[in-house]
């Protein structure tokens, strides 16, 4: 071990290389899910440091772990358990910062360590953004970790994060690290991989070196088609779909991505919000099939929240929406990390209760006053299902008179809706993004009083009515909380299940959830990628294996063997 520590150190500098369990712990630890051994975790400053602590693990015959902000739901960037047959470099991605516009913005390379709140940041001035924006993924969530992961989010127009323009280094069948330059960018010293990285990461190229003939996509454009189609009986998304995966878009950790070349879009001007409240699910499906058939333009966001779900965001993630309401995003992804460390610091204290972050900032949150605008709590206690939609100016001409219309009809519909102040839009979708880690906070505080939790997200069919799961009574005897939440006009749900002292999660979601959505027809996962919570596909297995012979990045992933070369595991 020392030996490689010693040369790793020599590359990024000793501060940059951690080997205790404190200062690894919150790198191998998931955000939500995983945990496991590693022999070091590296933080290279540059690309050519990246480059070269990549081919000094791969030569060495370690597995190479590649993160970015660690945000994800199922594991898939952090080690999963301490049965792997050699040892794991994790390398951190975070100091990777950099963002080049191409095309006055119209496009933009994103190294690894750039997140989402950079990049919108970038754009803004420009009237433009990203495929994603905070909100609509995790918060602190790279760029590339979203393309890496087939990872979705709230906007209609956009679909998964996807593109066939990347610079990355594949492990071929011999162990031997390659660079691909597949970016559409032209380099001097194309055959010299240092001499390239340099000069992407500093700019050295100009604008005739860059290709724009379009033969390569820079985001899924064909989403937009998918997702009109309501009638279709699959979903319009889902992170195994064939079509989806290329190269980088989709590789689980199985290359090591030093760039992704990507489409940036305008920003939708004079946005409004409208808020919709109803008992029943058919009228919200109703709604969603006009939006998505009967006008020129899709709306920009479609977000659903269940009562249960609505309640619990209000107790359990008042402070997160009041942080983000007034200090913004900038300063989220130095907290998060900081939360880690102070998880890192009670687990050494067996005195100290798990979770103590989340203890803390929940007392601290009971003296916040809630978040929810009157209106929307005025229908909270009025309805189960809340639908918030967020059209731009022109299509709100359209859309508000024909909602004014829709439920006017009281005999024909239930339900109501309002048009929020600009201020109550904002809110709304703070809360229902809220909801995402209101499940986890509500375990961390009620400790043994449940038996922990599970997370599905789910693609339901583009033409299924009955959205709405109904779960048979010997799996609710299970739960002490199910909460649902989504990107409604996608028909992508989020469902978080508690379940009872005593009660395995990972049981209940295997055995009992499983089979029920297979007899639906939904896919899952629909956009946290596989990580090693599910079973990876046929599609998925072969773009994994086509990527990383050797099984030498990420094995597991999928549930894949652990094994070199792909070794089936004894039995």
């Amino acid at each position: 071990m020392a030996d490689i520590v010693d040369d790793l150190k020599s590359v990024v500098g000793a501060g940059h290389v951690l080997t205790s369990e404190s200062a690894t712990y919150g790198y191998r630890k998931g955000f939500r899910f995983g945990d496991g051994k590693v022999e070091a975790v590296v933080i290279p400053g540059s690309l050519v440091e990246l480059w070269r602590v990549s081919k000094l693990s791969v030569e060495s015959g370690r597995i190479v772990l590649m993160q970015a902000s660690n945000t994800g739901l199922t594991g898939g960037s952090t080690p999963d358990g301490d049965d792997y047959d050699r040892p794991i470099i994790l390398i951190s991605t975070r100091r990777l910062k950099g963002i080049q516009l191409l095309g006055e913005g119209k496009q933009v390379v994103c190294l690894p360590g750039a997140d989402l709140y950079e990049l919108e940041e970038k754009l803004a001035p420009l009237g433009r953004e990203p495929h994603s924006v905070i909100g609509s993924s995790c918060i602190g969530a790279s760029v590339l970790g979203g393309v890496s992961n087939n990872s979705g989010g709230a906007l209609v127009q956009r679909g998964p994060a996807y593109t066939e323009m990347a610079l990355y280094g594949q492990v071929d069948a011999q162990g031997k690290l390659h660079l691909v330059n597949h970016l559409g960018i032209r380099f001097q010293n194309e055959d010299v991989a240092e001499s390239v990285l340099d000069a992407l990461e500093h700019g050295r190229y100009s604008p005739d070196d860059v290709d724009w003939s379009g033969k390569q996509k820079a985001h899924d454009d064909d989403y937009v088609n998918r997702i009109r189609q309501v009638d279709e009986a699959s979903p319009g998304r889902y992170n195994a779909d064939p079509g989806r995966l290329f190269e980088a878009s989709g590789n689980a950790g199985k290359l090591i991505v030093f760039a992704v070349r990507l489409d940036t879009f305008p920003a939708a001007k004079d946005t409004a919000v409208f808020y919709i409240g109803s008992n029943k699910t058919d009228t919200l499906e109703k709604v969603r099939r006009h939006l998505l058939t009967a006008f020129d333009e899709l709306p920009i966001a479609g977000e659903y929240m269940h009562r249960d779900a609505f309640a619990i965001a209000d107790k359990y993630g008042r402070d997160t929406v009041a942080l983000i309401r007034f200090l913004g995003t900038k300063y989220l992804p130095a907290m998060f990390r900081m939360k880690s460390w102070m998880d890192s610091f009670a687990r050494r204290i067996s005195w100290v209760p798990d979770g103590l972050s989340d203890l803390l900032m929940q007392f601290g949150s009971n003296f916040l006053p809630s978040q929810v605008p009157a209106r929307m709590m005025e229908y909270h206690r009025k309805y189960d299902h809340h639908l918030m939609l967020r059209v731009s100016g022109t299509l709100a001409q359209q859309v508000r008179p024909w909602l004014k219309s829709f439920f006017a009809d009281a005999q024909a519909v239930d339900g109501a809706f309002f048009e929020c102040t600009t201020q109550e839009g904002t809110l709304a979708f703070l809360h229902r993004f809220a909801a995402a880690g209101a499940a986890n906070r509500y375990v961390a505080v009620h400790g043994k009083r449940t038996g922990g939790m599970t997370a599905l997200d789910v693609a339901l069919r583009r033409n299924d009515w009955e959205w709405l799961e109904r779960l048979p009574q010997e799996v609710d005897d299970q739960l002490v909380l199910k909460l649902y939440y989504g990107h409604f006009l996608c028909h992508v749900m989020h469902q978080d299940y508690v379940v009872r002292p005593g009660v395995d999660p990972m049981e209940v979601e295997t055995t009992m959830m499983w089979p029920l959505l297979d007899k639906r027809g939904a896919r899952y996962p629909a956009e946290h990628n596989v990580g090693h919570l599910y079973h990876a596909p046929q599609s998925m297995t072969d773009h994994y294996r086509s990527l990383d012979p050797c099984n030498c990045m990420n094995p597991g992933i999928g549930r894949q063997t652990k094994k070199k070369n792909w070794a089936a595991e004894s039995v």
